[in-house]
């Protein structure tokens, strides 16, 4: 049998990302903080991308508390050019900002439409157009994608994010496809509602559309199809990411990593 190439004894089993450069966008809380501080545990130096200046320089000094490496980058993703620019010589790439608004389609603003697409779904598009010849250069590279289990899945009075996960699936798949050769892997991550300051503004959003107290939302709407009745932590969705970057996965690509508490299942 032929052992790959990057494929470590059968007792190592922790991420080592030395020499490596991560980029993840939306870094500066939620899941992207989660993930910009594991992959910076693991020994990659990780671009840290977000418009919020404060929380960079927050997340950048809990990194050096851990002895990580980040570097943050003060960018907003609908300057295309900006975003593709970045992510020249990445070794891995997280797809992780993301805009949410609730709202039924006919009252949703088509600037909003607009804006939710070019962020989660152009601006990976054009990562991920930046980051390839790199990778492909030296055969080897990691594209993450953290989609949602609304790329698989709809719900009412989000038309916008789940046209963009939607998209953002497709887009994962087709460069898995391209990249295969190249030694280039391209997963989606797919989480149900995480513990994050974006859901918490769902929940208010949620409780006006439905005309419901906020604190039936949770219970009633968000988790009403989840058999584990929680919020997932965004450092679990960190740790899927960690396993899809490291050399157990070289064989994974082209799928989706569900972390949905058993919503799909139905």
């Amino acid at each position: 049998m032929t052992v790959p190439r990057d494929l470590p004894a059968p007792h190592a089993s922790s991420l080592d990302l030395g020499g490596r450069t991560a980029l993840v966008t939306g870094a500066a809380g939620g899941i992207g903080r989660a993930c910009a501080l594991r992959l910076a545990a693991a020994g990659a130096k990780v671009r840290a991308v977000d418009r919020d200046a404060t929380g960079l320089e927050s997340l950048a000094e809990a990194a050096r508390d851990l002895g990580g490496t980040v570097e943050p980058h003060v960018l907003d993703l609908t300057d295309l050019d900006a975003a593709e620019l970045a992510a020249a010589g990445t070794d891995v790439l997280v797809n992780n900002a993301g805009i949410q608004l609730v709202r039924p389609i006919e009252e949703f603003p088509p600037d909003v439409f607009h804006t939710v697409l070019t962020v989660m779904l152009e601006a990976p598009f054009r990562l991920i157009r930046g980051a390839l010849p790199h990778m492909y250069g030296q055969g080897w590279g990691r594209i993450v994608n953290v989609s949602s289990v609304h790329g698989l899945r709809a719900s009412a009075y989000k038309s916008a994010y789940v046209a963009a996960k939607h998209g953002l699936e497709g887009l994962s798949k087709t460069t898995a496809l391209e990249g295969a050769p190249h030694g280039v892997t391209s997963n989606c991550v797919n989480p149900g509602y995480v513990r994050t300051p974006l859901v918490e503004k769902q929940i208010a959003d949620q409780a006006r559309a439905h005309s419901l107290p906020e604190e039936r939302v949770l219970s009633e709407v968000l988790l009403q199809d989840s058999a584990v009745k929680r919020l997932i932590e965004p450092e679990e969705v960190a740790e899927a990411v960690a396993y899809l970057c490291g050399p157990r996965a070289s064989f994974v690509t082209g799928t989706s990593l569900v972390l949905d508490g058993g919503w799909t299942a139905h």
